[in-house]
């Protein structure tokens, strides 16, 4: 195995199979920003979302995706053009995989691509380990997406970070703030009728147990975009408070709860989740 992820693994202590997958899956994902910044993507697009999170501020719950936001609006952005050195990069610590672009519907403006390769042979790479890998069927793929916002909200404040595995790399990201307007938007936006996913609960109650600051004009621009608000509304923080009140009061926390257990190592911090719960809390958010 690559000396480079070799050292990655060993941040790891798995327990059981379902471990295994999750930390081969996050070491891709690693592999993928690291290729994507060396392929001069992140020189037009800045990295925001749970993956982000938990790469550079340590969130404890697994994240399916890695998602981009281009600083500008380029509705003609081609992703295709980073494929080439993109796979090359991922194959060079011996990872065999395929690169293809989800093909657009509609007119949505995110682009969307996947690496898929062997389960059971990425695993054998990682492990070497034919008793654990024997209970994977052969044609079981592992999947890494990553998908581009080409027509972003306005105000996003960046910051630039830095890692040395598995090679050292930059990666342009939104900063704290904006990635938390980003989130807020999401519990606010991203739900139908009760159901809300519980992964953007968890990430909610992480931002304001570190006590960060929501970037209000950034958050005014994506409830604007979505029109969850028209360009009239007032939009200060307290009618935020507000509108996440009346949020909290209509989600199902039964399937919340559902919805982000496999992705996190302790179920038991979701005993506290309830209305009451979220609404105090979120008397303590502030913006900037």
């Amino acid at each position: 195995m690559n000396s480079a992820l070799e050292q990655m693994l060993k941040a790891y202590n798995t327990q059981n199979l379902y471990d295994q997958k999750n930390a081969v899956k996050e070491i891709m994902q690693e592999i993928v920003l690291c290729g994507l910044s060396r392929a001069g993507f992140l020189k037009k697009a800045a990295f925001y979302g749970g993956t982000a999170l938990r790469i550079f501020y340590g969130l404890d719950r697994f994240s399916e995706d890695l998602d981009f936001s281009l600083e500008n609006k380029d509705l003609s952005f081609d992703l295709k053009e980073f494929f080439p050195v993109l796979e090359k990069e991922v194959r060079s610590f011996g990872l065999k995989v395929a690169i293809s672009e989800k093909e657009k519907t509609g007119d949505s403006h995110v682009r969307s691509a996947f690496l898929k390769g062997n389960t059971k042979e990425h695993l054998l790479l990682f492990y070497s380990d034919e008793i654990i890998a024997g209970g994977v069927a052969k044609n079981e793929l592992i999947k890494i997406k990553f998908e581009v916002d080409v027509d972003p909200p306005m105000y996003a404040a960046y910051e630039h970070k830095y890692r040395l595995l598995p090679a050292p790399y930059e990666v342009r990201m939104y900063d704290m703030p904006s990635l938390f307007a980003g989130k807020i938007h999401a519990v606010l936006a991203r739900a139908w009728k009760s159901r809300v996913k519980g992964r953007d609960l968890y990430d909610y109650i992480f931002y304001l147990s570190r006590g960060v600051a929501v970037n209000l004009k950034h958050l005014r621009a994506r409830l604007i975009d979505s029109d969850t608000i028209d360009i009239n509304t007032d939009c200060s923080i307290e009618h935020i408070k507000s509108m996440l009140h009346e949020r909290f009061e209509t989600i199902d926390y039964s399937q919340a709860k559902t919805d982000v257990e496999p992705f996190i190592r302790d179920p038991s911090v979701l005993s506290v989740w309830n209305p009451g719960f979220f609404k105090q809390i979120t008397d303590n958010l502030k913006s900037i």
